[in-house]
């Protein structure tokens, strides 16, 4: 993986991390989640319901960002909301990366 490359994946499993510990103590719906795009300096959160973070979870190479957050030579956009977009990691290496890091494996 070219340096780039492997620091937006980077970022993007750091956020997902956090959103699982928010996932963890969500009490009320819609939860807050923080972006999970590949800019480590994003501090921009997605209201999201519990129902939407799992269904987002299914997949270890999906991630939740805001619209214009996507990196579109890196991901593919699988699902548009009102709210958010679910991205998919490009297959080879920053898939491999982005399953290899999912809490939930």
């Amino acid at each position: 993986m070219d340096p780039r490359t492997e620091r937006v994946v980077k970022n993007e499993t750091v956020f997902r991390e956090v959103n699982e510990r928010i996932n963890e103590v969500t009490r009320g719906e819609p939860a807050e989640y923080h972006c999970e795009c590949g800019d480590a300096t994003c501090t921009e959160t997605i209201p999201m319901t519990v129902a939407d973070y799992e269904d987002l979870r299914t997949e270890p190479t999906h991630f939740a960002v805001l619209p214009g957050h996507e990196i579109p030579d890196l991901e593919d956009v699988v699902k548009r909301t009102p709210g958010f977009l679910v991205v998919r990691k490009e297959a080879g290496a920053p898939a491999e990366h982005a399953a290899a890091k999912d809490p939930r494996n």
